[in-house]
């Protein structure tokens, strides 16, 4: 069996090269892949060379601790079955289907503890969308909405509408969603949003919100939630911009409303909870709360892993036809 990855190998440009998967070590587990999930916010980060080159793609993922440049395999959600194991390893694994923060490739080594079992009954697409729902739970534990209050998530991308759906279930008084896409509008108001607008209709459409979410990718949506937030509101930024700048209005009612501006990265979990929470008990949160969402809504494109690139000219060129795109092994 040739094996065979996914680098990304220039500005624009992604390869599929061979690699060598040989057997695995005595502690670990040979898992051969079903499908891997496209992050097409971070990803398309990569694709475009807007990545901090001096940065670590992700120091807590061992497949991921190297810098940004090229050429790089990225990627972080692969749900496969293990199909060997090494002789220090519980032969019970044989067969197990489990989920994977590694890159694009066909099959790849993984310690038992690294990988996650995923339930009978669930479909490896719903197993390749644990990373989406796990940011999401991370983002709305360090949002702490509260009994009543006026929420704007901007951006309706697989994060966001999975933000929308856990925040549905709150006593929230108004949930809005931001997106220029009107099927990811749709799709956000089928999730629980009581609205969802346009950015040009945004600052028509609500004030003096609580709670604002960032998750467009978009820097210059940061500004637009601090133009929409009250007094002493606070914004959540989950998108990692990368490169990317753009100027923020901080000289108005910024300081005078006393707006917090608040960083969510799913690397790690807030001081404020890390008594009562632990990585184990997100993950478990986020697995039970994606058996609560219907994948199939979110998946708009598989494509097969060997015509990968399509995928990325997809999400480059037609970026409002796709919402969810997934690689087929």
């Amino acid at each position: 069996m040739s094996d065979a990855a996914l680098y990304f190998t220039a500005p624009e440009t992604v390869e599929i090269r061979p690699i060598t998967v040989g057997p695995p070590d005595p502690s670990e587990l040979l898992v051969e892949t079903n499908v891997s999930a496209v992050s097409a916010g971070t990803e398309l980060l990569v694709y475009h060379d807007e990545t901090p080159s001096d940065v670590r793609a992700d120091e807590t993922i061992d497949a991921l601790d190297e810098e940004f440049s090229y050429p790089i395999r990225y990627g972080y959600a692969a749900c496969g079955v293990v199909r060997a194991v090494g002789s220090d390893v519980d032969s019970e694994w044989v067969g197990r289907s489990v989920f994977s923060f590694t890159p694009h490739q066909t099959r790849f080594h993984a310690d038992p503890e690294s990988v996650v079992v995923v339930p009978d009954g669930t479909t490896a697409e719903t197993g390749a969308l644990v990373p989406s729902m796990e940011t999401a739970t991370n983002l709305v534990l360090d949002a702490a909405p509260r009994l009543g209050e006026r929420v704007v998530v901007h951006g309706a991308g697989v994060i966001g509408l999975c933000v929308v759906r856990l925040l549905s279930s709150f006593p929230l008084s108004e949930l809005v969603v931001v997106d220029p896409v009107e099927r990811r509008r749709s799709l956000a108001r089928g999730l629980g949003a009581d609205r969802a607008v346009t950015p040009e209709a945004l600052s028509e459409a609500v004030a003096d919100v609580d709670l604002a979410i960032e998750l467009s990718g978009e820097p210059a949506a940061l500004d637009d939630a601090i133009d929409v937030v009250g007094y002493d509101a606070r914004i959540v930024v989950g998108s990692w911009y990368g490169t990317k700048r753009a100027e923020l209005d901080l000289g108005g009612r910024f300081h005078r409303d006393r707006i917090d501006v608040v960083s969510s990265q799913v690397s790690t979990i807030s001081p404020e909870l890390r008594g009562r929470w632990d990585r184990e008990r997100r993950f478990d949160t986020a697995l039970d709360w994606l058996g609560r969402l219907d994948v199939e809504t979110l998946i708009t494109h598989r494509i097969p892993f060997e015509r990968a690139e399509e995928a990325y000219e997809l999400l480059d060129g037609d970026p409002n036809a796709a919402v969810q795109v997934v690689l087929e092994y």
